[in-house]
């Protein structure tokens, strides 16, 4: 009787199985041919090099008021010589203040980040979840970002589907 039930339970298991349709994603080349994304990526961009450059700007500041420090350090009387030091640090901190302010984890590049593409990868996963409903597929997965996906086969593969249900013709 165990057997039977085991044999049932196998058989019934890998029917399931058998039964899921599974197909994957590019979300990289799928985002490529949405040129909402290339605006805003530009956009994106261009707040970052302005960043960095205003942050690279301050600490050339600091080092040049750190190198003219220890030059003229010796020559310097002892309450002078604090005023520089409390001076380059106040600034140290202010640079890496301004640094989290712009690049850290709740920063604006990542406020911006979420202002503007967020909305894109919302559509795109509105159209793969269309997609994935019309053709039922159980299970879809992404290649693209160093996935875990060592293979698949070219014909599973949806992005195209996505792109032309979020009205994008590829070139």
């Amino acid at each position: 009787m165990k057997k039977f039930i085991l044999a049932l339970f196998l058989f019934f298991g890998t029917a399931f199985v058998f039964g899921q349709k599974y197909a994957y994603i590019d979300s990289d080349y799928i985002l490529e041919n949405v040129p909402e994304y290339k605006d805003a990526k530009e956009k994106l961009d261009k707040l970052a090099d302005r960043w960095t450059k205003e942050i690279e700007e301050r600490y050339a500041i600091l080092k040049t008021k750190k190198d003219n420090f220890s030059r003229e350090e010796v020559l310097l009387p002892a309450e002078e010589k604090q005023k520089r030091k409390d001076e380059i640090v106040k600034m140290e901190t202010e640079a890496m203040e301004l640094q989290k302010m712009r690049f850290g984890v709740k920063g604006d590049y990542f406020q911006k980040r979420q202002e503007l593409v967020k909305p894109i990868q919302d559509k795109v996963f509105d159209a793969m979840q269309t997609v994935a409903s019309k053709k039922a597929y159980t299970f879809v997965f992404d290649k693209a970002n160093q996935s875990n996906l060592v293979y698949a086969d070219p014909k599973m593969e949806i992005s195209d589907a996505i792109l032309k249900e979020m009205g994008i013709t590829v070139k």
